[in-house]
């Protein structure tokens, strides 16, 4: 359970109506299932122990009084378990039924919660039977059950003792339907983790609401939700159990099963959870009526088996990647649209270089200017700038994509520009330095601006979001923009994002505009600053720091969710198994972490540029850092692991 990784499950017995002995026996098997395959929180469904469908036979004391027996069987027989349960029963109390939880561990009840919002409409007619936990009051207290002395009450919160971010409520089957459930005050308290038992009927199409229901209600309450429903087994006199049980987390779903007894299995990450209600400020600090019970798991490091994506800001493909492609272009085309607009600027002007920024750059400022405000793509100034790295392949493919897409082509040679600024400043040519590099960036940047100047235009930012994390860009060069499209689409997916559009022109028979796209993509990356070698590029941006898979994911875990060092290696060392080894993995990631800290200054002043992600570093928006940070205790954890310390 180290770095707040937490194996749960939702199981569905197969019972016999009525036959409590039998379910007991069925609970068993499946609570020593569950913890042989390292589950550690389980949850069962709405009175498992009876069977949901007794109907009248709940008034029988014969059934009350056989599910208390068979409840204590299971905690005698489960008193080795470690894992926490929720399972169903009736219990009395007061002269009423209630419908409740049981939430045991190791042959302890922790707590007793009550069904709050009992149904009487319909198919189902509980409250010809149950007494809503309401009527209890807003208190706790404690009731004897099975020779202990459980509390009782609907606000119980199970805090798990060495495992701060674990903290359980419970809610059952109808709570979950209403417009104020029971979990939105557990979660409010500090729930990270709700479970359901529940008993809901199939009908056509109510697994796709109940789906929903169960994700959304876990987005909405930024927690772990486990639904677990009754099954085969209950009586079909009437209506028809599916056992439909669901694990979601924070609006995902993770696990799903239906029409089938057993275990639905799946890993939760509880700080992920913490640190985003951590960052919304509106999600409450506290809620009212809430009584902590305290358990104890053993800390250990869970095998993990939750998926991990190697490529976290590429649109999974769930068969809408295309469109979640088209939304992403059109959102930082919308932002372009507004300055384009609001400035009333005659012209785009972009550097060209025949690179994959400047080629996403070009394709979303074409969206903005034809598509968006109906102008034509002559109003784009593209600009070529060869120097003293230019390559025959990538002048040649800035040019083609600039004739295909119809935009006003202009080249300017740099080359004798920057040796004359080299004379003015005493630098050498053979001196191959940074200043070597940063002179040609920073020339560029001035034709662009003053051509600009010159057109009446605005120039359109080509660097991306891995570039500004490691700063490599050159500061008042491409570092510097008018309005920065590319400023929150990392490496990774501006990758995709050109494939898509040549798949997508291909597909529309523009085979020529296609071939360019699709030589760009097999380029390599490159701000072509060094002179080429027998005509090919000899810098190459990844050989220097480090691939931009590895270092856009060690963003999109560093920042996006403020996981340490420790974790972000674990999740790259499972995401990248059989890929990169874990000498290769730290060392990048130590690269990362240096420069991510040690380049903040020139993300402090970056121009404007429109988010369309979860992650961007803009210093006006999500990302707020001093330039002058210090990152002592992220390095030296780095170090550590380097060194073999856990």
């Amino acid at each position: 359970m180290t770095d707040g990784f937490l194996t749960v499950a939702a199981g569905t017995p197969e019972i016999r109506v009525a036959d409590c002995a039998h379910n007991a026996g069925q609970i068993i098997r499946l609570m020593r299932e569950a913890a042989a395959a390292g589950v550690k929180v389980l949850c069962l469904p709405e009175l498992c122990i009876t069977g949901y469908t007794c109907g009248d036979l709940f008034l029988q004391s014969a059934l009350l009084d056989g599910a208390q027996e068979a409840l204590a069987r299971i905690l005698r027989e489960t008193e080795d378990l470690a894992l926490v349960c929720a399972l169903g029963l009736p219990y009395r109390y007061s002269g009423k039924l209630f419908n409740c939880a049981a939430v045991i561990q190791a042959g302890h009840i922790l707590g007793l919660v009550p069904k709050i919002n009992v149904p009487n409409y319909t198919e189902f007619y509980e409250a010809r039977w149950f007494t809503s936990g309401r009527a209890l009051g807003e208190t706790d207290f404690c009731v004897p059950l099975c020779g202990q002395q459980p509390e009782f009450s609907t606000g119980l919160l199970f805090r798990c003792e060495g495992m701060p971010s674990l903290a359980i409520g419970v809610e059952i089957c109808e709570d979950l339907w209403v417009p104020d459930t029971p979990s939105t005050r557990l979660a409010q308290g500090g729930a990270t983790l709700i479970l359901n038992l529940s008993a809901s009927d199939e009908v056509v199409c109510k697994d796709s609401y109940r789906r929903n229901l169960v994700t959304c209600t876990s987005g909405r309450l930024v927690c772990g939700y486990i639904y677990a429903d009754a099954g085969q087994g209950e009586s079909s006199t009437d209506l028809i159990y599916g056992g439909h049980s669901l694990i979601a987390e924070n609006g995902a779903l993770l696990a799903e099963r239906r029409f089938a007894t057993g275990l639905t299995v799946a890993q939760l990450d509880l700080e992920k959870l913490v640190h985003e209600r951590q960052r919304m400020s509106t999600f409450p600090a506290g809620a009212p009526d809430i009584y902590p019970q305290h358990f104890a798991l053993n800390r250990v490091e869970e095998p993990l088996t939750r998926a991990v994506a190697p490529n976290p800001f590429v649109p999974a493909d769930h068969g809408d990647r295309a469109a979640r492609c088209r939304e992403i272009l059109t959102l930082a085309a919308l932002g372009l649209r507004k300055r384009l607009e609001h400035t009333r600027a005659k012209t785009a002007v972009i550097g060209l270089s025949g690179g994959l920024d400047s080629t996403l750059a070009l394709l979303i400022t074409k969206i903005a200017l034809c598509d968006l405000l109906g102008r034509p793509a002559s109003d784009i100034l593209a600009v070529t700038m060869p120097c003293f790295g230019t390559t025959a392949r990538t002048k040649s493919n800035a040019v083609l994509l600039a004739e295909e897409l119809g935009a006003s082509l202009r080249t300017v040679d740099i080359g004798e520009a920057v040796r004359v600024h080299f004379r003015d400043i005493g630098q050498a040519m053979d001196d191959l330095s940074v200043t070597f590099e940063n002179g040609q960036a920073r020339e560029r940047t001035q034709v662009l601006m003053d051509l600009a100047n010159k057109t009446g235009g605005l120039v359109i930012g080509t660097g991306d979001l891995s570039e500004l994390a490691l700063g490599w860009a050159t500061y008042n060069g491409d570092h510097m923009s008018m309005y920065a499209v590319n400023a929150s689409i990392p490496k990774t997916l501006v990758r995709h994002l050109v494939a898509y559009v040549r798949d997508e022109r291909r597909a529309a028979g523009q085979g020529r505009l296609a071939d360019v796209l699709e030589d760009i993509l097999n380029t390599p990356v490159s701000p072509e600053l060094l002179p080429a070698v027998d005509g090919e590029i000899s810098q190459k941006t990844e050989d220097l720091v480090g691939p931009y898979e590895l270092h856009d994911f060690f963003l999109y875990y560093a920042v996006r969710w403020g996981f340490r060092p420790r974790k972000v290696l674990r999740l790259a060392e499972h995401a990248f198994q059989g890929r990169y080894g874990r000498e290769y993995l730290l060392c990048w990631l130590e690269n990362f972490y240096r420069r991510f800290f040690a380049q903040q200054f020139k993300r402090s002043c970056l121009p404007d540029g429109p988010k369309v992600g979860t992650v961007t570093l803009s210093p006006r928006g999500d990302w707020r850092m001093p330039s002058d940070a210090c990152a002592a205790l992220w390095m030296d954890e780095v170090c550590a692991l380097r060194a073999g310390e856990t």
